[in-house]
């Protein structure tokens, strides 16, 4: 899934790089030599000097999904033991959980390890096991976390911006640092006393939404057998635009 999403997305920016320079008329130059009609165009291509720029555009989105960890610990003699009281405690909640249609419920961590006596000898077994839930409803997850945790208590909790809300304002960014590097290439060739600029490499680098934990003070709040406030910060998310460009000449220079 992942990696078509970021197959996706790279033909999403392609196309929109294609479309943004094709509207100023800007042909990008292959970085392993120009074309015959660029050669043509401008004869003197091969001689003009190269600017290194860059162009960037930020907007600020909400964090608009959460994604709650449930742990559950428990100790017995024997492995056996505290493996079917885990297995009983991750149907039980999962069960639950999966019935609520507006969140994601999936099992996380899961380990059981040996306890040991001061003489090396296992004295008895624990084990802890984690579930996921995710949701854009915030509301709905932080009542369903406070229903589960007579079985398992929230460990910890986190903030993201959904793919939907990221690659809507990534494609608008993108528009916007395309727009502005093209007219700094421009500004630049004629600043220097040139015709134009033609485009030899163009890097394009979308910045992503990290994960934001839950102030300390929020989580042991929602330690409690409660269900917790929920509300997710804002996320700065940023578009960057390097390239080479050729200074142009006129073409009767």
């Amino acid at each position: 899934m992942q990696i078509a999403f970021f197959k996706a997305r790279r033909n999403l920016l392609a196309a929109a790089v294609i479309g943004v320079f094709g509207v100023f008329g800007v042909v990008p130059v292959s970085a392993q030599g120009q074309s015959p009609v660029a050669e043509t165009a401008y004869p003197l291509l091969t001689q003009s000097p190269i600017a290194t720029l860059s162009a960037s555009a930020t907007s600020q989105v909400e964090q608009d999904t959460v994604r709650v960890t449930l742990s559950t610990q428990v100790d017995d003699a024997s492995r056996e033991k505290v493996s079917a009281n885990l297995d009983r405690v991750l149907e039980s909640v999962l069960k639950q959980a999966r019935a609520e249609g507006r969140v994601k419920a999936s099992s996380g961590n899961y380990r059981v390890w040996p306890v040991h006596a001061d003489d090396g000898k296992i004295k008895g077994w624990q084990g802890r096991a984690d579930i996921l839930i995710e949701s854009s409803d915030f509301s709905v997850a932080s009542v369903l976390a406070g229903q589960l945790s007579d079985r398992m208590g929230i460990s910890n909790l986190y903030f993201f911006v959904s793919t939907a809300a990221r690659e809507a304002t990534e494609a608008a960014l993108l528009d916007q640092a395309a727009k502005a590097f093209v007219q700094r290439a421009q500004s630049t060739a004629k600043a220097f006393g040139y015709h134009g600029f033609r485009i030899k490499e163009l890097a394009l680098d979308g910045g992503g939404a990290d994960y934001a934990p839950m102030p300390r003070m929020m989580l042991a709040g929602a330690a409690e057998k409660t269900s917790p406030r929920l509300k997710g910060a804002l996320k700065t998310l940023r578009f960057l635009c390097v390239g080479r460009c050729i200074c142009c000449p006129k073409v009767n220079e």
